[in-house]
Order: C-alpha cells, then structure tokens, then sequence
C-alpha cells in the first residue's frame, strides 16, 4: 500500500514539473512570429526555397544560444535545404525526433480571397499557405524548442527537431534524403509527425487523432491503341470508347473490406462518439458485419478507410478533331491498404478491366510502409496529456487516407506518430486549398500541448 501511495505521488509530480508556464504574451509573440516568418517564405517547388526557411529558423535557434555544431542546414539543392537543430539530453537514450516539413503546395492569389503568403490574422484565424500543412507544426516545434533553452529544462533523451524539403512534391532532398544519406542525424527511438490532428463537430472536440499508420501511393497508366481513320467513317473499334468501357467497370468495382488494427480501433471508438445507424454500423463493421460496411461505404471518407480505392484521375486522348483516336490514355490512381500488394492491385485492375487491348503500367512504383505499433509507452503519455487538457477527449488511432513523410521514417525504422492536438472542423479541411487556415486559439492549444507532451515522452 505504502509503494503504490509512493508511486502515485511520483506520477503526480512529474506530471506538475511537465505542466507548461502560463502561455505569457512575450511567449505568445515568439510563436507568432515565427509562424509568420515561415508563412511569408514562399517554399513551393516552382519558385519556392526551403534553404531559405531553414536558414532562418537556424538564426533564431543560434540566437537563443544553441551551438552551431547542434544546428545544421543541409542543402542537396540550393533550393532545397534542410534543418536539423538538436536539444541534449542529459543520457544516452535515443533521440525523441520531431518532424515537420517546410514545402507547400502551389497557390494563385487569384484562387484566393487573400495572398496566399501574406500571414493574415482575420476573423479569429490565422491564414496562408502552409498555416495547417505544415508550417503550424514546424513554427511550433521552433518556438517550443526556444522556451526548453530559454528555462534551462534538460531532457533526458536528446530531442531533434527536423523541418525538411519535398514532402509534397516527391522524394528527393527531404526525409527520405536525410535517412538515406545522414541517418546519425535523425536517428531516434520514435518520431512525433504530422499525420493527426483533433476534430470538432458543431464546436465540439470529438476526438484527438493519433496517425500510426497510412495507405500506400500508387498509380497505373491505362492505355489503348490502334489505326485511327477519318472521323467520316467511324468503326467499332474506337480507342476513346475502349477505354471508357473498361474506366465503367472499374467505376462499379469496389475492393473487398479490410480493417487492420488501426481502422478496427477507430470504428469501435468512433461508434461510441456517433449516433444512430452510422454509431451502430461502425460497432458491426468492426466485428466484420457486411451489411454494416455496406452501409458505411456510402461515405467516402469511411469507404477510403475500410478499402483500397483506385479510382481515374486524369484522361487524354485522340489527336485531330476530325480523325478517329489512336490513342486514349488514362490515369488511375491508388491508395493502396498498408500490407496489401500492389502487384495483387494490379491484377485485380487488369482482371476488372476484362479487355486484353487496355495495357495497364506502372506510372510509379509503391513504397510500402508498415503500421507504427501503438506502443503503450508512447500512446499512455499521449493519452495522460490529452486528458489533462481535454477532458473526456477520447484519443483516435488514425490510418491516413493520404500520405506523409513518416513513410521514411518507419521504412527506415523509426516508428512515427503523427499527433499534434492542433483542432480543426471535420468538415472544414482546407490543406492544399483555398484560404488555409487555423483557428488563433487553436494553434496555440496545439503549442502548449506538444510543449508538454515532447517533455512527457523525453523523460
């Protein structure tokens, strides 16, 4: 009895030392600022600089009296630089690293209600291109990083922070790069990515996401070919409607349902949060229930969820107005379920397709990435920082529809987690369209919390 008191008093406290100082206006300012700084350089791939954002979040690092030695630029491109700034701890533990990448998406200010890169704080949001993908995270990551120096905390495992190129746009000089070509680096017990997020409904906080897990990205060429002629004298074998054949099977063709550990848990947790048919509907679907998962594939984003979908994407095809195709081309793309083959994928295309004269080809080959296990050692502390900030809040193993540079980590053997208690309306996802934004409040809840869970999970 007296051991289990004494245990609870060691909980309690370490609990107390992690809570963060009162968010002060000083402190406030610093995050603002530096969230704006990274907003207002321009990082896309067509006329964007990386370098030049991770240049400027390693002045602000060596002005707050880290080592130049612990705060490194790494540039493959000159376009395409690289930070990897580091806090030391006081063992040998591995590393805690925190991920977030600096490139945007392309923007027009003409598809925008204001620029784009101009940080605009308006009607209690904080707007531009990157404010939730994923310069809110990078600012944060900067800012709390500047506070643990500022106030003397040791952690005792190391903490790196590294905010990398080319996440949106391909492989080449970012994560994959560094785990690839500078490993020792970023090496780390587990990393702490972009991935999940917290959701509101009607205002409402349903749930804190944690991603552990994400589909995988593949896309095929679907092609037919043949003589063409004179459009005055059409024929049945016309390569625009071939393919549109073969494009309506696939269209009427759904994968089989398949839910991994991952999807299992958010349909049994979701079921608790929603109401009616659709509550009832994930506690079947979660026990195998096909009239159930019937049902909830009326939603895409549970279909997305629960399958691997291959749907087309872009169509090309004749070359004169008055002549008959020799061509037609298509583009399908997939997001393939973690541990499911692409091969297989493949095959099933060719077999829905059900015509020899539609060649199916790799336009890319898959990188497969293997769920993160939801390790107690990281989802307690997690869990423990959710609660404290929002009660009742229940956490929320997430599977990505999408993709993140978290694939490189776990291929590379570093689990990641993507969490970052940062709220947005389910219905209101703005990440690579018009007017992104995040709530004021809401960035910097998503500060305080990665504050103390980073300092939860690196003692």
């Amino acid at each position: 009895m007296i051991r289990s008191v004494s245990l609870a008093v060691v909980f309690a406290a370490a609990a107390l030392q992690a809570a963060p100082p009162k968010l002060d206006d000083a402190t406030k300012q610093l995050a603002r600022d530096i969230y704006k700084q990274l907003i207002e350089i321009n990082t896309t791939d067509s006329v964007g600089n990386t370098t030049t954002a991770a240049e400027a979040m390693a002045a602000r690092l060596r002005a707050a009296g880290f080592p130049p030695s612990d705060v490194q630029v790494l540039a493959p491109n000159p376009r395409k630089g690289n930070l990897v700034a580091r806090l030391r701890g006081s063992t040998n533990q591995k590393p805690l690293l925190l991920l977030a990448h600096l490139d945007v998406v392309e923007s027009k200010r003409e598809d925008w209600s204001l620029d784009p890169f101009t940080f605009t704080e308006q009607d209690g949001y904080f707007y531009g291109r990157g404010t939730s993908d994923d310069k809110a995270m990078a600012a944060i990551f900067i800012a709390n990083l500047i506070r643990y120096k500022r106030e003397g905390w040791v952690p005792k495992r190391d903490i790196i922070v590294a905010l990398t190129a080319d996440e949106e746009t391909g492989d080449f000089n970012g994560a994959s790069w560094l785990v690839k070509e500078h490993r020792d680096l970023i090496d780390a017990a587990f990393a702490i990515n972009e991935g999940g997020s917290g959701r509101l409904k009607d205002g409402k906080r349903i749930y804190n996401g944690v991603g552990a897990s994400e589909k995988v990205y593949v896309s095929f060429r679907l092609e037919t070919k043949n003589k063409g002629g004179h459009s005055s004298v059409p024929r049945p074998d016309n390569a625009i409607y071939e393919l549109a054949e073969g494009l309506t099977r696939l269209e009427k063709f759904q994968f089989p349902v398949e839910l991994n550990d991952v999807t299992r848990a958010y349909f049994e947790r979701m079921s608790k949060l929603e109401e009616g048919q659709t509550a009832a509907d994930m506690a079947l679907v979660a026990k195998g229930d096909a009239d159930a998962s019937a049902r909830l594939s009326q939603t895409a984003v549970y279909n997305a969820l629960m399958r691997t979908t291959c749907v087309a994407t872009r169509l090309e095809g004749g070359h004169a107005d008055n002549a008959l195709p020799q061509m037609a081309r298509a583009t399908v793309n997939c997001r393939v379920l973690p541990g499911d083959s692409a091969d297989a994928v493949r095959d099933t295309l060719i077999n829905v397709l059900n015509d020899p004269g539609i060649e199916v080809t790799w336009i890319d080959k898959p990188k497969p990435s293997a769920p993160t296990p939801l390790d107690p050692a990281v989802m307690g502390p997690i869990e423990q920082v959710t609660n404290e900030f929002w009660p009742g809040v229940p956490v929320m193993p997430l599977m990505a529809t999408g993709a993140s540079d978290s694939l490189y980590l776990r291929n590379g053997g570093i689990p990641s987690y993507g969490v970052s208690g940062l709220f947005a309306d389910l219905n209101d996802s703005r990440a690579h369209g018009r007017d992104e934004r995040v709530a004021v409040p809401a960035f910097y809840e998503s500060m305080q919390f990665l504050f103390v869970l980073v300092k939860r999970l690196a003692s």
